[in-house]
Parts: structure tokens; sequence; C-alpha cells
């Protein structure tokens, strides 16, 4: 899947399952502010990854994540490692 893929998919499921607005999304925008989530969204969001793009996210992966882009990229990165095993 490439970076446009992944992108439009994230952001479809987000607009959809999230109520985000697509306007406030935009790869410099601040991933936690905009999505505006609690803990049990974030257990949401990962189940939402999972079950989208069959990878695993685990807590540590968002300690690192500050905006849209970063999260493209950790999702574009798990895949990538996927694809290896």
């Amino acid at each position: 899947m490439n970076k446009a893929a992944i992108i439009e998919k994230v952001n479809g499921f987000l607009i959809e399952e999230f109520e985000v607005d697509g306007d406030d999304i935009h790869p410099d925008a601040n991933l936690k502010k905009t999505l505006g989530l609690d803990s049990l969204d974030y257990v949401d969001l990962v189940v939402s990854i999972e079950s989208n793009f069959g990878v695993k996210l685990i807590e540590i992966d968002f300690f690192e994540l500050d905006s849209f882009q970063s999260f493209y990229d950790l999702i574009e990165n798990k895949l990538k490692h996927k694809a290896k095993k």
C-alpha cells in the first residue's frame, strides 16, 4: 500500500468513526490535539488500525506521535515490516 492510499484510508476512518472534521486533518496538524481522544478512544483507534491495516500498535508507538504525518509514517513502517515477514 502506498503512502497516498494510507493517508486516504486513515483520514477516511478518522472522519467517519471519530467524527474528526476533514479540514482539521493535515500532515503538520497536532494529532493528539486535533483528535482530542481519551484513553478509551485510543483503544478504539488501535482496533481501527488493526482492522483496516492488519498491523498491531502498542502503547509505546503513540509516545513519539506528534503530527498526522508521524502517524501516517508509523502505519507505513508497520506495513513495510509486516511485508518483510
